[in-house]
């Protein structure tokens, strides 16, 4: 088991789940994403723009978040306008490779963003999740920039 809990997250830039992750005009990191609640157990569940900015050294400073509602009646046309939106208020971007600190905030009654999760089982390891949805999945080597999904 590795004792080698994260203080930094890379992502690589890719044309998947880090698609629209970069540096802004004011070296601000960003990480545009679209977090879920799944609809499970006679739960509804929940879709979600999701903007996370953070500092140079990759401290968070800031989450935009949007409520979609139930991906079932979900307005696709909204969403997809409510997401070029978010990415046309960082201006001119530089899509690259980011370094970030986890983190987590409450909203809607669900926990965001890039949350730690600590071996649970001898042969377990340290892992980085974006929550909700769990859709990104990072391990060590932290610098690597690699997820599972």
């Amino acid at each position: 088991m590795s004792e080698d809990k994260p203080e930094l997250v890379a992502i690589n830039h890719d044309d998947y789940h880090a698609k629209h992750i970069g540096r802004d005009a004011n070296g601000r990191q960003f990480f545009l994403t679209t977090p879920f609640v799944p609809a499970i157990g006679g739960q509804q569940g929940g879709e979600f723009i999701a903007l996370y900015l953070f500092d140079e050294a990759g401290v968070l400073i800031e989450a935009k978040l949007d409520e979609l509602g139930p991906r079932s009646s979900l307005d696709k046309a909204k969403a997809n306008q409510l997401y070029a939106s978010r990415l046309a208020e960082l201006g001119e971007v530089d899509f690259c490779r980011i370094e970030v600190q986890p983190f987590s905030v409450q909203r809607f009654g669900t926990t965001f963003g890039l949350v730690v999760r600590a071996p649970e089982e001898d042969d377990d390891e340290w892992a980085a999740e974006l929550k909700p949805g769990n859709y990104m999945a990072f391990f060590e080597p932290w610098d690597s920039g690699d997820y599972d999904t």
